[in-house]
């Protein structure tokens, strides 16, 4: 999932942002694959951004990182400036937290922070379709969870529950379909989906 995001990004890429980096993990495989890239890292919670800060040091790209302390829904409500403009924002399994009002503000809030021609990819868990559908995804992370030696209510509780920090929220989750439509609506054209399993897709589109 975290490849099809970094392999989406255009090449030629100078400046990017990354919304909810966590621990940096995807952090570290983009300045890995673009090595003239400067990289923006914003992340709500100080220990997450202290935890990326010395894997990215460790890897010796500490100068080619910029790290914003910020709850990027406060961001994108003050539709705050980030500055010079971005040739590509991406994210990753950090917006689902937020309501879908939300979401569509901040959604146009980077759209604003891209440069002409940049691009927005987006990692998250969404909605099944149909009450069906549902089922097939509950089994899949059953299976998952199974080969991690481990039940699902095993896995859930070694991670944890989110818990509401700024305007994020426990899972706010939406349909493909609805996120593909709050991109349009935030003026991404075209719209497409790189990369989909059962119940998490990565998707996104481009300024144009």
């Amino acid at each position: 999932m975290l490849d099809t995001i970094v392999r989406c990004i255009p090449s030629n890429s100078l400046r990017i942002l990354e919304l909810g980096c966590g621990t940096g993990e995807l952090s570290l495989k983009i300045l890995n694959r673009y090595p003239t890239a400067q990289l923006v890292a914003v992340d709500y919670s100080p220990r997450m951004l202290e935890f990326a800060q010395e894997k990215i040091h460790a890897a010796g790209y500490a100068g080619r990182v910029t790290w914003v302390e910020a709850d990027f829904g406060e961001l994108a409500n003050n539709q705050k400036s980030m500055g010079e403009g971005f040739d590509c924002a991406v994210s990753s399994l950090a917006i689902h937290h937020l309501r879908d009002e939300m979401k569509l503000k901040l959604l146009d809030w980077i759209n604003q922070n891209l440069n002409t021609g940049g691009c927005f990819w987006n990692a998250d868990p969404i909605l099944p379709e149909l009450p069906a559908m549902a089922e097939v995804y509950k089994a899949v992370r059953e299976e998952w969870a199974s080969t991690q030696g481990k039940s699902l209510a095993e896995v859930r509780a070694k991670i944890g529950n989110s818990t509401p920090q700024g305007h994020s929220n426990p899972d706010q989750l939406a349909t493909l379909m609805a996120h593909l439509e709050m991109l349009k609506t935030a003026g991404f054209e075209p719209v497409a989906v790189p990369w989909k399993y059962y119940g998490l897709a990565v998707f996104g589109g481009f300024k144009p």
